[in-house]
């Protein structure tokens, strides 16, 4: 019993020491995000080319830069969602006129009504990914 205890306890702490550092690792290249650099007032605009242990390259304007770790206070990246394009059809049967109304121009018959739609999402809000620790 004192052994599984040990386990789960030796379990729980290496979950709670987990590096905050990995979800930016796990990001897809190309995600868009926001870099807040230490004592600048406005995020960089990019979007992530690579992750080292001790850099962030992003791509900004078609020109690739390396941002340092040690530079960064917070990262948010807009989640890769799917496609924010929505369509939707409709077809539903329709009776067949009971006045034909013009002479000579055949039978009634029934038909079909088709409707389409199109719709354009707004892209997902950005999320916190990393955020320095005070030390």
């Amino acid at each position: 019993m004192s052994r599984l205890l040990f386990v789960l306890l030796a379990a729980s702490a290496a979950f709670a020491a987990d590096d905050p550092w990995t979800k930016v690792k796990e990001l897809k290249s190309g995600t868009e995000m926001r870099i807040y650099k230490k004592d600048t007032a406005q995020p960089v605009l990019a979007k992530s080319d690579d992750v080292t242990a001790d850099n962030v390259l992003v791509v900004v304007k078609n020109q690739q830069i390396a941002i340092a770790k040690d530079l960064i206070d917070r990262i948010d990246a807009r989640p890769n969602k799917g496609s924010r394009v929505t369509t939707e059809s409709k077809s539903k049967p329709t009776d067949p006129d009971p006045n034909p109304g013009f002479p000579g121009r055949g039978p009634s018959v029934p038909g079909t009504s088709t409707s389409s739609n199109v719709g354009i999402g707004s892209k997902p809000d950005f999320e916190l990914i990393y955020k320095r620790s005070k030390k």
